[in-house]
């Protein structure tokens, strides 16, 4: 019999720097449904990514002095190891620069624009650079942007525009017969009373005032903007296209679950279902719009320097453990919280004392009155047959619980049953039982229900701790026609030959870690304050065949003039010794003005492949040395050569 299928999404990460750990709260969870669905039997896709266009992308890239493709490069590598660290298990990481997803925009913008639903027209109004949104006046919050609190600028640009107004009673038709489109449910009313209601304005769909972007194929003018290029991820990474949609589209679309930050609800409930009706497609089953992790009682930001990383904290504290965290101290419509003794708390209580006590003292107590061997009881006393009842119990309400999307619940259920063996032992006291040879059958049993018990508990912990679950089994040294749901039940086992007892978490001692944290985050403090300072340090070395591959000439500055998208950028024309002039973008605005560079010799790299920075094309660059002030202030100084002709090699 073919499998039920689950397509899983996350919302795409933003290639523009390292994920903090509330970011990473979308992926492990994500993740941990999935792996839950996989025991239970479906047919899973999990599909995660990385958003890579726009302004923001362009303007860092820029002030870095690299193309925005290597910029995106990079940070899609790190946001993949920071995935991978966590141990997900996605079946793609799509990029919205992949070509597969670019072709497919490019189809799906024609469709729209071909069919009406896409027109152009021009926006003058607020935006919200690091939101990448536009609102009306009336939509801010105190003259800022509604949704990160930062101002917004003014701007004024031709643009294509998405007809939201014309599905807006179809989209509320559709809210209205699938209730459970929306989890949790109040994300519901706060869409409808705060969006449709009021009217929906038609969605800017391209941008014309910069170029890092997918093109619009029919209007070199235009790049598609960030909502129709990162949503339909959902559908390129499972292989749409308006044409000729895949089999494996036909397979899994529409998608079950959309996981995303209760900060995007309204891209996902309102945008992304338009674009999908617009398109003839189906819409995703449920949007699971959860809440954030905050650092002790406020949002995570650099600026504020409480930003923790998910691969540092697993470096410390193991996988696992900051899985466990994540997916228990979140609540399913509530902010959780996280900080260092926090961490260190539930390690202890929870992984240390609860579940780890309870499976190294039960192994070992078999190995000790039994030699690793005990069978199951043919019969149950009344505490026994309590301790299966309750096991099975937890199975049923840990099921019900991760069936709607309740993991810090479900988590607390499994906890529940491991506290529930611990105190089984103390009301049977297999010690005192020990004492007396009449008393084995009994003390047998008892150790079977707690060593089955504890099966079950590897089973049930698996989507939250995928290698602990599996480390549980193996000190029982179950056969793995025990494991997974179907398995999940008391009394399937009919003996158990245990291992060696390996503790699964070492108890913390709370004040020697937070002393060592507190040492090792003002030590990199302290670096971070240093950099700039440290002795020199060279890149590896390279052959003379590498060096001869640079070409380096003498150009003369003719002209120089700043660009206005890029504060540090100063857009420099050349006369390299050609008939041709050509075109430098140099990020050194903030040492030099252009009266100070015009009629300079500088040392030109001639065959450096160009790069648009900014809209402007970068046709090489020049050189300079960077140095430090005595403040730690960087100081640039462009290489001048003004004896030399233009033209020049430079050898």
């Amino acid at each position: 019999m073919e499998k039920p299928k689950f397509y899983i999404t996350t919302a795409i990460a933003y290639a523009s720097r390292k994920p903090h750990i509330g970011n990473t709260y979308d992926i492990v969870l994500a993740d941990m449904i999935a792996r839950y669905k996989r025991m239970m039997g479906f047919d899973v896709r999990f599909l995660t990514g990385s958003d890579e266009h726009g302004l923001k992308i362009e303007q860092y890239a820029n002030e870095e002095g690299i193309s925005p493709q290597a910029f995106v490069d990079r940070a899609a590598a790190g946001i993949k190891e920071v995935w991978d660290s966590m141990n997900v298990t996605y079946d793609r990481f799509i990029r919205t620069t992949d070509p597969d997803h670019v072709a497919v925009i490019q189809k799906i913008f024609r469709k729209l624009y071909d069919q009406g639903d896409i027109y152009k027209g021009a926006y003058e109004g607020k935006y919200c650079v690091p939101c990448e949104s536009f609102f009306t006046p009336s939509q801010l919050v105190d003259g800022k942007c509604p949704d990160c609190g930062r101002d917004c600028v003014d701007a004024k640009e031709e643009a294509y525009f998405l007809k939201l107004s014309k599905y807006q009673d179809r989209l509320l038709d559709y809210y209205n017969e699938n209730p459970n489109f929306f989890a949790p449910e109040s994300r519901r009313n706060e869409m409808i009373n705060n969006f449709l209601k009021p009217g929906l304005n038609d969605l800017c769909v391209s941008r014309s005032s910069f170029t890092w972007g997918i093109p619009v194929d029919f209007d070199d003018k235009h790049v598609v903007y960030v909502w129709l290029d990162a949503l339909t991820n959902y559908i390129t990474g499972c292989g749409y296209d308006p044409d000729t949609p895949s089999e494996m589209y036909k397979k899994y679309w529409p998608a079950d679950l959309h996981v995303i930050g209760k900060d995007i609800v309204r891209f996902h409930t309102i945008y992304w279902p338009i674009i999908l009706m617009a398109l003839g497609e189906p819409l995703p089953k449920q949007v699971l719009g959860h809440p954030w992790l905050l650092s002790g009682e406020d949002k995570m930001s650099k600026s504020k320097g409480n930003v923790i990383y998910a691969d540092e904290l697993a470096q410390r504290f193991g996988v696992d453990a900051v899985r466990y965290y994540l997916l228990t101290e979140i609540p399913f419509a509530q902010d959780g919280t996280i900080t260092y003794e926090n961490v260190i708390n539930r390690y202890n209580a929870d992984l240390a004392n609860t579940l780890g006590n309870l499976v190294n003292r039960s192994i070992a107590m078999t190995n000790k009155y039994f030699g690793g061997t005990v069978n199951k009881p043919a019969a149950q006393d009344a505490l026994g047959q309590e301790l299966a009842d309750t096991c099975a119990a937890t199975v049923e309400k840990f099921i019900a619980q991760m069936d709607t999307w309740h993991n810090a619940d479900a988590a607390e259920t499994v906890m529940n049953l491991a506290k529930r063996c611990n105190k089984y032992i103390d009301e049977t006291t297999p010690w005192a039982l020990a004492k007396d040879e009449a008393n084995k059958p009994q003390l047998e049993a008892v150790l079977y229900n707690l060593l089955d018990c504890i099966r079950v508990l590897g089973i049930l912990l698996t989507p939250f701790m995928p290698a602990t679950g599996p480390a549980i089994h193996a000190q029982l040294q179950v056969a793995d026609t025990l494991v997974g749901m179907d398995a999940a039940k008391f009394g399937a086992a009919d003996s158990y030959s245990v291992g060696t007892p390996t503790p699964l978490f070492a108890r913390l001692d709370t004040e020697k870690v937070l002393a060592e944290i507190a040492a090792e985050l003002e030590a990199k403090a302290a670096a971070e304050a240093e950099e700039g300072k440290e002795g020199i340090v060279f890149l590896p070395e390279i052959t003379i065949d590498d060096f001869f591959k640079v070409d380096l000439r003498v150009a003369e500055i003719t002209a120089c003039e700043p660009i206005k998208k890029a504060k540090k950028l100063l857009k420099l024309t050349l006369n390299d010794g050609t008939d041709t002039p050509r075109t430098v973008a140099s990020g050194i605005a903030k040492w030099y003005q252009p009266d100070d560079l015009i009629g300079r010799r500088v040392v030109l790299v001639a065959n450096l492949k160009p790069a648009v920075l900014c809209g402007v094309e970068s046709q090489g660059m020049i050189l300079a040395a960077t140095d430090h002030t005595a403040d730690g202030e960087e100081d640039v100084k462009v290489l001048f050569v003004d004896r030399m002709t233009p033209g020049s090699a430079i050898h």
